[in-house]
């Protein structure tokens, strides 16, 4: 009885363990090791299978992570709305929460279904009235047509990106999915046809549905101060939380949020969509376009409805991010995608503000974008200047750091920001000047920048320092060549006696006898002008130029005092060649000079200059003539 019961027990054993091996070689060999099989793609409803009166249903949260249905009805299909051969499909949206908060912001990208077939997202709101309850839907087809190339090779590994993390941002690598699973340009309004707008009203229309803009960690005078810059793309700027990765977070199905992080760590930026399909690792989402830079390279990651507030203004999902799940790599006219897996490298952003009361320091990761780096930059670093217990209007801030980049030498910072009566807050200035000098790096037309690290350190002063340049004079109208000449320079601080300098300069010993020179007595833009211009037109031959020509701007915190003498330089990209001959003059006519070649009437002899603790505002000329 023994015997019989254990045979059996073997028997038992040895085909559960047959099975078992069957089971893990058919998984190996049909999926590949270490790959999950890929969920099947969703069926779809063709356009011109939709037609009026037909009733769907589509899928978004409204709080928590629950998906909830609510109902909607065709209304008719509206031809080459968006452009060419772009349909859009324009519905009624009905049910109780609907038609209590009309079309919510965030609820861009949530999927439609008829006869549980997939037709599109819900991408346009009735624009008159933001409350009416009725919507434009992407075609599915339109979405899947994106572009599906890999990721490029820029993005980390999970591995890696497992062991980063962000300061009161974690970037863990949440779980992969089971096989269950403008430019600056005004926000675009899509006029409805004649027999569609007579009626729904005169002047209807139907544009993108907004995308929160959730900001952790900044102020609300920072968010006042920038919402407008993220309104074109059809951001609404909502302060946040930053929210904490969960194991489940790449467990991704339609009607789920996806957010899009600008910037992570002591302070947080993440756009948030509705997703429309999940095939395979890709992610597609929104149904319109956040940005419309086409190919990119952004932080995806979970996002989780806190709320949805109901506006009659404008309705919005309170968003909060999770854990980075991938890559956004497409942002065009009918979608975003991404994949789950590698996250892009982002840049990290050092900054130290220091006040008489001590210093605090941020740390913030930021995307790598050429239009969107520098106005991440901007807020970041205004702020982490105002959102100081320590700041007050009024003081005067010092900049330091530099811009780390991947094989080319570092740009440096320096120069002083003083105080105005402008109604703005004293802040701009730091940021607008940080903000202008990276759009540069980023705008160049030679390659991409690579931006390894930036390190921003700030010194507030609490006072206005800040001297104009009122009058200029020399002890002597005539010098021979060689001779030394001392330049008494006048200037008027904000209040106070004026400050007078004595900067001694040399006539050139090869100076010839008779001519005139000039000597300028300025600020650092009024000779920085001309260098910028010249960089600001392509002239240069390549990125190391330009940094080149970063690195030699004068600081607006010396008097500058310069010599020039009336023979005429050419400036060949970044470098400039004096006492040109005539000759060569006349065969470059000037209006047939090459287009990296620039012609100035004057060449420079000398230049000097005096360091001063206030910023230094004005020019003023003097003249020598040499014996």
């Amino acid at each position: 009885m023994i015997s019989a019961s254990l045979n059996s027990a073997l028997r038992f054993s040895t085909m559960r363990r047959l099975f078992l091996a069957i089971l893990t070689l058919l998984f190996l060999t049909g999926f590949g090791a270490g790959e999950l099989p890929a969920a099947d793609p969703p069926q779809i409803m063709p356009l011109n299978q939709v037609k009026p009166g037909m009733h769907g249903v589509a899928h978004t949260i409204f709080s928590g992570n629950q998906i909830e249905k609510f109902d909607l009805e065709v209304i008719d299909v509206v031809p080459n709305l968006l452009g060419p051969k772009q349909s859009i499909i324009l519905v009624q949206l009905r049910g109780e929460k609907v038609e209590h908060t009309g079309v919510v912001a965030g609820m861009s990208g949530s999927p439609v279904y008829i006869d549980g077939k997939l037709v599109g997202a819900l991408s346009l709101k009735f624009g008159s009235f933001s409350k009416e309850a009725i919507g434009g839907v992407t075609p599915i087809e339109d979405i899947l047509a994106l572009p599906t190339g890999k990721t490029p090779p820029a993005a980390v590994s999970a591995q890696d990106r497992s062991k980063a993390e962000w300061t009161g941002y974690s970037q863990t690598v949440a779980a992969q999915p089971t096989a269950a699973g403008a430019g600056s340009s005004a926000l675009p309004r899509y006029s409805l046809p004649n027999q569609w707008a007579q009626s729904m009203g005169s002047g209807a229309f139907l544009e993108p549905i907004a995308s929160p803009l959730t900001f952790a960690g900044f102020s609300p005078s920072t968010i006042r101060q920038y919402a407008a810059e993220w309104l074109p793309y059809g951001m609404i700027a909502t302060p946040g939380g930053m929210g904490t990765p969960q194991a489940d977070d790449a467990d991704i199905v339609a009607g789920d949020m996806v957010s899009m992080v600008l910037a992570g760590g002591d302070l947080s930026m993440q756009a948030a969509c509705t997703v429309t399909a999940v095939i395979e690792d890709r992610i597609y989402a929104c149904g319109h376009p956040l940005f419309s830079v086409g190919n990119t390279q952004m932080p995806l990651a979970r996002g989780r409805v806190v709320t949805t507030l109901a506006s009659n203004f404008e309705s919005t999902k309170m968003v909060t991010a999770g854990g980075i799940i991938g890559t956004l790599t497409q942002d065009r006219l009918t979608s975003v995608m991404g994949r789950i897996g590698p996250a892009p490298r982002m840049i990290p952003v050092d900054l130290t503000v220091v006040t008489p009361d001590g210093e605090r320091q941020f740390h913030v990761q930021v995307m790598s974008d050429s239009k969107l780096t520098p106005a991440l930059i901007g807020i970041v670093t205004f702020n982490g200047l105002t959102q100081n217990t320590a700041y007050g209007e009024g003081n005067t801030m010092r900049l330091s750091g530099s811009i780390d980049m991947t094989g080319h030498p570092s740009v440096s910072l320096e120069n002083m920001y003083a105080p105005t009566d402008q109604f703005i807050p004293d802040g701009t200035f730091v940021a607008t000047n940080i903000q202008g000098i990276f759009s540069r790096i980023f705008s160049n037309p030679y390659e991409t920048p690579e931006i390894s690290r930036v390190s921003l350190r700030v010194e507030s002063v609490p006072e206005r320092r800040i001297a104009v340049i009122e009058n200029a004079w020399s002890e002597t109208s005539e010098a021979d060549p060689g001779d030394t000449v001392t330049v008494k320079v006048m200037l008027r601080p904000y209040r106070g006696a004026p400050i007078l300098r004595d900067v001694p300069i040399t006539i050139p010993p090869q100076a010839a006898r008779g001519t005139t020179l000039r000597v300028q007595v300025s600020d650092s833009d009024s000779l920085n002008r001309v260098r910028n211009q010249v960089a600001s037109q392509g002239r240069l031959g390549g990125i190391e130029q330009l940094i080149a020509l970063l690195n030699r701007e004068r600081h607006n915190n010396r008097v500058y005092v310069t010599l020039y003498k009336p023979t005429p330089t050419l400036m060949v990209q970044d470098k400039e060649l004096t006492d040109a001959p005539l000759s060569e003059i006349n065969v470059l006519n000037q209006r047939r000079l090459p287009s990296n070649i620039t012609l100035l009437r004057e060449s420079m002899s000398g230049e000097w200059s005096v360091p001063m603790d206030q910023v230094i505002a004005g020019t003023a000329s003097v003249f020598i003539r040499v014996k």
